[in-house]
């Protein structure tokens, strides 16, 4: 016999009720399988800080002086240059005397073991996981990775660096922090992804000149880095405590076999959003920035002083002069003007801008300083055709837009370039974006 209750009125009403009074369903976010909540992905970064030593200053495995006034990455560095290429002479680095292809293969493979061994690099202790790990840490608010790199490891070593090569990304469960292992293949629960350069020292005067520029960096709190230690490349592998940070050091080595301990950095720089022609009075030259890009330069000078440039080179036009002039003053280094940069200069010879902008490769390979240069967008697309060419290998080529407008208005790329037998190679190109918040 059916329910009296089941087929009233009262029944059908109160189902009616329910059903017109039903929350509706919300959009589906993200979330761990098992918890039901959102999702959430922390941001980090940080890098591997090295140095050179010479193999007399060799002591034993663990250092923990800090001290790196005593050895320094150039000398080693040119030491290396020296022999892979077969010239005596350090500042003629584009025309080696040995051109023997095989030879020279041979020279460098030994050149980078015998760098490897001789680089020793920074290790931090945490007391919180009891563990040995890279220097890094959390983004802050409208903070890029890569300025973040920059001042997590001056807080936890407590020395000032500047941004070399690019390592890599890692992920793994924010709950496998303190774990050795972090090789989860579960991508439904929170997570922790970090990003990793190589990174050297810089010294003082440099650091005070770049504190406008980059912003305070403050020594972290001992309660977060009781310790750190400077130890070789094979100690670091028994030393270090997760898999994820041995991963990282695999990735260290490859690019040490590239060269990478011996690379410079020139930095192309678009100058930032310019009046528009079409309204502008004033002569091409004499046209200046517009406020927004004003604001994009400013804040493209945070992202620089990662890099430590210490040689400022421009266009003398208006816009390219504004888009350094800031940076300039803040760090107090002067800017150069390459007169063969301009955009009437380039549609009339093409090829004295690229010997122009081939001189600054050279100037940074002799020098052993990053240079950073300013210029226009039909400027640009000529020098990219030249660069792929210097590119070691294809994926780097397709860094360096072949279309117009090849770079947007006030943005930059780095280009890690190294001294080979066939003359300055690229081992690496980094995209780098202002923050304009």
């Amino acid at each position: 016999m059916a329910d009296p209750v089941q087929g009233s009125a009262i029944h059908r009403f109160e189902a009616r009720y329910v059903a017109a009074n039903r929350r509706p369903r919300r959009k589906r976010l993200p979330y761990n399988g098992r918890m039901g909540k959102v999702r959430r992905i922390v941001e980090a970064a940080g890098g591997i800080l090295y140095r050179i030593v010479p193999d007399s200053a060799q002591t034993d495995a663990h250092r923990t002086d800090g001290d790196i006034n005593d050895v320094t990455a150039p000398d080693a560095a040119e030491l290396a240059l020296t022999e892979t290429t077969g010239t005596t002479d350090p500042t003629n680095p584009a025309n080696p005397t040995n051109t023997d292809p095989a030879a020279a293969a041979a020279t460098a493979s030994t050149i980078a073991a015998d760098i490897i061994d001789r680089i020793e690099v920074c290790i931090v202790h945490r007391p919180k996981y009891d563990d040995w790990s890279w220097p890094k840490g959390k983004l802050e608010v409208n903070e890029s990775h890569r300025h973040a790199a920059v001042r997590e490891i001056g807080e936890e070593t407590g020395m000032s660096v500047a941004l070399g090569p690019y390592l890599g990304e890692i992920e793994y469960p924010l709950a496998e922090e303190g774990s050795k292992t972090r090789h989860s293949k579960d991508r439904t629960v929170d997570m922790k992804h970090i990003e990793y350069w190589m990174a050297t020292p810089i010294d003082d005067t440099d650091a005070e000149e770049l504190i406008d520029a980059l912003g305070p960096i403050h020594r972290a709190d001992i309660g977060e880095i009781d310790d750190i230690v400077w130890v070789s490349v094979t100690e670091a592998r028994k030393i270090l405590t997760h898999s994820t940070d041995k991963d990282v050091l695999a990735l260290f080595v490859d690019r040490l076999q590239e060269g990478a301990a011996d690379a410079q950095n020139v930095i192309i720089v678009r100058h930032a959003k310019a009046e528009s022609r079409k309204t502008w009075d004033g002569t091409d030259e004499n046209r200046p920035i517009t406020p927004r890009g004003a604001a994009a330069a400013y804040a493209l000078n945070r992202e620089l002083a990662c890099y430590n440039p210490t040689r400022l080179a421009t266009s003398p036009w208006m816009r390219c002069r504004e888009t350094l002039h800031v940076f300039s003053w803040q760090t107090n280094r002067p800017m150069t003007h390459l007169d063969d940069l301009t955009e009437d200069a380039f549609a009339e010879n093409p090829n004295r801008a690229w010997d122009c902008f081939r001189n600054e490769i050279d100037h940074a390979l002799r020098h052993r300083e990053t240079v950073a240069i300013c210029m226009h967008r039909p400027v640009i697309g000529g020098i990219f055709d030249h660069l792929r060419e210097l590119c070691a290998a294809k994926s780097l080529t397709k860094r360096l837009i072949a279309k117009t407008p090849y770079m947007p208005t006030g943005t930059a790329v780095a280009l890690f370039v190294v001294s080979s037998p066939e003359g300055p190679r690229i081992i690496d190109i980094q995209k780098v974006s202002p923050r304009v918040y």
